[in-house]
């Protein structure tokens, strides 16, 4: 029988660009399947129909997608094409973020080592003296308050629980991160800062996989550093010099959707699956993984700590206002909670403000 359309293992290999240890190692994966297989020679042959597939796969090794994510994506280009695009970009959105965050790591390292004196420990950053305040209210429709707003003198925290156990759950996160307030060193708050989380999700103490479980947002300060940690859709803002930024990003589907260009920010106001999460603290090892990073404090920031009770129905201009306008942190966590409030309160809300001063 002739197989005119086939070709070997060798040809489609330069066809596709891959090689054929490639070939073989995505044919075991059933990633890329030869169309027939010599039943004597073990020989693998393949179709020029099979080429779309394969050079596909070739460039998404080449921007460093994981194999698993690329048969999906393999997969869905043959039945949505514009589908499978969509995703792409969503993933590579993911990665620019990703290297942002460590790019700030690496800055970090390089700046501590090269200033480290021979035989010695990383000199202490100078400090700076934090005002802050916090404070949560369960709103006007929901039953029972499941968000969890803490500040200290060197940690601003804020939990949103959800499921049955979401209260506990909240709680037992901001409690897990309170005993870092008195590690000293900015390294070891970031390790101390990921085991926290780790333990907690591990622990079950923010709930079972598909039940309860919380968002987190959390800072810790060491001189004129802070330490932030983020799963979830809590928030974070920076207000400095006159300007307010949002330096978390959300770990939402509609989040993921905007990143890949295939919604505008104004259309995941009332998207229908704006509320589902990506990433929580759950008790599921695939959802727990945060966003850790370090950033440069300056006297005068202002920083807001928020869950999506307040965000999603007071405007960006109240908040705006607010931050800019209030004298102290508790002034600017009272007004926000206000706010919340005359807008019908459907959420529980918690917020906390810090503002960074010299002694």
């Amino acid at each position: 029988m002739e197989h005119r359309a086939e070709l070997t293992i060798g040809a489609f290999a330069r066809a596709s660009r891959l090689s054929p240890k490639a070939l073989r190692l995505y044919d075991e994966l059933g990633l890329l399947i030869p169309a027939r297989v010599d039943g004597t020679t073990g020989y693998r042959y393949y179709t020029e129909a099979q080429l779309d597939r394969a050079r596909l796969v070739a460039w998404l090794r080449r921007v460093g997608m994981p194999l698993a994510r690329i048969g999906e994506v393999c997969d869905l280009c043959e039945t949505d094409p514009r589908a499978a695009g969509l995703d792409i970009g969503a993933y590579w959105a993911r990665v620019e973020t990703e290297t942002a965050m460590r790019r700030d790591l690496v800055t970090f390292l390089v700046g501590q080592l090269s200033a480290r004196p021979a035989g010695k420990g990383v000199e202490e950053m100078s400090e700076m003296r934090m005002r802050y305040a916090a404070g949560s209210d369960r709103g006007l429709v929901r039953p029972v308050n499941q968000d969890t707003a803490y500040a200290g003198s060197r940690l601003l925290a804020v939990a949103d629980g959800f499921g049955d156990d979401g209260a506990r759950a909240s709680g037992a996160a901001v409690d897990a991160l309170v005993a870092l307030e008195e590690s000293a060193r900015c390294a070891d708050v970031l390790n101390g800062l990921a085991d926290a989380v780790d333990q907690v999700n591990r622990a079950g103490a923010a709930g079972t996989p598909g039940g309860s479980g919380t968002t987190l947002t959390a800072m810790l300060w060491t001189g004129s550093r802070l330490a932030l940690v983020h799963v979830g859709d809590t928030r974070a803002y920076l207000l400095r010099g006159g300007e307010v930024s949002r330096i978390t990003h959300d770990h939402t589907l509609v989040q993921s959707m905007i990143d890949a260009g295939s919604l505008t920010v104004d259309e995941a106001v009332s998207h229908p699956q704006r509320a589902l999460l990506l990433r929580a603290l759950d008790g599921s090892q695939d959802h727990a993984r945060p966003d850790l990073r370090l950033h440069d404090a300056e006297p005068g920031d202002r920083y807001l700590l928020c869950s999506d009770g307040l965000f999603t129905v007071v405007r960006p201009d109240d908040i705006r206002r607010v931050l800019r306008t209030a004298a102290e942190p508790e002034d600017a966590v009272r007004e926000l909670i206000a706010l919340a409030l005359a807008a019908g309160g459907p959420d529980n809300v918690a917020c906390a403000v810090a503002d960074a001063v010299t002694p």
